[in-house]
């Protein structure tokens, strides 16, 4: 699956003109699910209205062809809950909830806060665990323990600590599911049980990424590591600048306008640009 960029128009308004084209050309290049209104869709930076509205757009230009997961976390639960409920009126088919971030819950309240937004919704939910954005790290213990909520179906896994994963894929349900959070760990993580990955690489190289995990899970191992260390290089340069500046970046380079992004993130200087051209390029 893609974590897909918003795109915006020389105002820095959400473009949906161009998030049409965007949502045609990831659906052409291997994207098997969109994820809207997360990170790399400058989730901080968008207005409630936005999100609404991003939702809607999305879910209407994808017609049923993929899942289309919203970003409806934040760190306010009840917040979480209202935003997730119109995500649910808007037809999308999951929502992703990230660990509460700048509160610093600890792992009792982590688990009341998520239990409390799968409480209010039918839809299926995505844990997302990112340490190093959200400043908390939901452990595996408390990923089990919500794995046993009905609705609460998968975690995209962006903390980095592969023991996490695997104790998690051990002793959840088959039924639960592990999406890398990470280009670069998605390989590993295939070969602990993961699923697949919600992908920003996927923007530039999303065939190449299908290919991998379709490789391994089709039993093609080397295959499969031959494709990650060839796109290692472009994984490290999605995020050699705040994300999603490099992912924006390259996709206009490629011809496929995203705009610009959103202070307080800033574009990327002529020489940072002209490394990731040439990266593009090789």
């Amino acid at each position: 699956m893609t974590a897909m960029v918003t795109p915006f128009d020389a105002n820095g308004q959400v473009d949906f003109a161009k998030t049409t084209k965007l949502i045609e050309y990831l659906l052409s290049n291997g994207s098997e699910g969109l994820v809207i209104g997360g990170t790399t869709g400058e989730s901080p930076t968008l207005t409630t209205d936005e999100k609404i509205a991003l939702f809607r757009h999305t879910v209407k230009m994808v017609n049923n062809r993929v899942p289309v997961i919203a970003g409806s976390g934040s760190n306010s639960t009840h917040a979480s809950i209202a935003l997730t409920k119109e995500a649910e009126k808007a037809g999308v088919d999951g929502v992703m909830l990230v660990a509460p971030y700048y509160n610093k819950p600890n792992q009792e309240g982590l688990y009341r806060h998520f239990a409390s937004i799968a409480g209010e919704t039918t839809l299926p939910v995505m844990l997302y665990n990112i340490p190093g954005r959200s400043a908390v790290k939901i452990s595996a213990e408390t990923i089990i323990q919500l794995s046993q909520i009905e609705n609460i179906v998968s975690v995209k896994e962006a903390s980095g600590d592969l023991d996490l994963a695997a104790d998690v894929i051990e002793h959840t349900a088959d039924g639960f599911s592990v999406y890398s959070g990470e280009d670069s760990i998605t390989l590993p993580l295939l070969s602990l049980g993961a699923k697949g990955v919600v992908s920003v690489v996927s923007h530039i190289a999303g065939n190449d990424m299908s290919e991998m995990v379709d490789a391994y899970q089709s039993g093609d191992v080397i295959r499969a590591a031959s494709i990650h260390r060839k796109l290692l290089p472009v994984m490290k340069g999605m995020f050699a600048q705040p994300s999603p500046v490099p992912v924006k970046t390259a996709l206009n380079m490629k011809g496929v306008d995203a705009g610009g992004v959103r202070l307080p993130l800033s574009a990327m200087s002529d020489t940072e640009g002209e490394a990731l051209r040439n990266l593009i390029k090789s």
